[in-house]
């Protein structure tokens, strides 16, 4: 959503127009920073991250995302500075085409759809509630299925919750990305041992209500080949926004 919105019919004016245009302008820099959420999350809460008004990355143990405002080439530079040698690889994903900084090279490039939720959803009470004391669980799990990127800290991001079957962490879901009223549905995985029950639909669902019932706006990612994913989310009512670059990049060997 860019651009000038259309002025609201009717006979509003002052404060009551002001309002409009102070709530419309309001949604499209929200809309505006899902094009970079990465960036937009970084900016939104600085302390998870490093970096400067150039580049920023999330801290080693929270998170392996990295990111720009623009494609200057201060930027770029600003980029290949965080990403030393022996360092994690650092994803970059975003709406605007990529470009590898110099001194970076790109070991993966994939697309993914971002979604946003359109419809109100609900959640069942029989959830848990996760945090430090699971952590060790919830990053197995991740480990297992690779939901994306999930370090040791990365549950701290968010609220996030869980099923357990027989005592075990069966499936998992939870928040990463914030900013201006938007929260990032992510992490949804279930070990293979307990697929077929329903459990992402029942997490998703339930991550998405209580974001909605903040005020906020709940969106998504997903790998374009991830079609059972897609249609899963779909189901529950997002609906695709834009096609997501997605670019895993590691220090160019000397």
């Amino acid at each position: 959503m860019r651009g000038a919105g259309r002025r609201p019919a009717g006979p509003a004016r002052g404060a009551g127009r002001r309002a409009d245009r102070s709530a419309a302008d309001a949604a499209r820099a929200g809309m505006n920073e899902l094009d970079r959420p990465v960036w937009a999350s970084l900016q939104h809460q600085p302390h998870w991250g490093t970096g400067d008004e150039k580049a920023r990355r999330f801290k080693a143990d929270i998170n392996r995302f990295a990111a720009t405002p623009d494609e200057s080439a201060a930027s770029l530079a600003a980029l290949a500075a965080l990403v030393q040698p022996g360092d994690d690889a650092v994803f970059l994903a975003q709406v605007p085409p990529i470009v590898v900084p110099p001194g970076l090279i790109a070991v993966k490039e994939a697309l993914g759809v971002q979604m946003v939720a359109t419809q109100p959803l609900t959640a069942d009470g029989d959830l848990q509630v996760l945090g430090d004391a699971d952590a060790a669980e919830m990053l197995a799990l991740a480990t297992l299925t690779e939901p994306g990127p999930f370090l040791p800290r990365t549950h701290t991001m968010g609220r996030f919750i869980g099923i357990r079957i027989d005592g075990r962490l069966a499936a998992m879901a939870g928040e990463r990305m914030r900013f201006a009223g938007h929260v990032e549905v992510s992490g949804v995985c279930t070990h293979p041992d307990f697929r077929g029950r329903g459990l992402a639909r029942r997490l998703s669902a339930a991550v998405t209500a209580d974001i909605q019932r903040r005020g906020e706006q709940a969106f998504l990612h997903a790998w374009t080949s991830n079609t059972a994913a897609i249609a899963l989310y779909e189901s529950l009512g997002f609906v695709t926004r834009a096609t997501v670059n997605i670019a895993v990049l590691k220090r160019q060997p000397a």
